[in-house]
């Protein structure tokens, strides 16, 4: 049992995007954390991740990770 997964977005082979779609259709209630360099927008607008998906851009602070998956498992509980 898993609660959360975790994934960058940019991998070889499978993308991270594409691990979240297969996910939400085998797990739809288990909730994907993304981590990137790069912004929100660009990945919605180039149709790597759908908009509002949860995201950590990278750099990013302990602290801030942390807090995030705090915010997730929160929502998800």
């Amino acid at each position: 049992h898993f609660d959360m997964v975790i994934t960058d977005v940019i991998m070889p082979g499978m993308g991270g995007g594409e691990l979240g779609r297969r996910l939400a259709k085998s797990h739809p209630e288990l909730p994907v954390l993304y981590s990137s360099g790069y912004t929100d927008d660009m990945l919605s607008s180039q149709g790597i991740l759908q908009p509002g998906v949860n995201l950590v851009v990278k750099p990013f602070e302990r602290e801030t990770l942390l807090r995030k998956i705090r915010e997730i498992l929160d929502a998800s509980s």
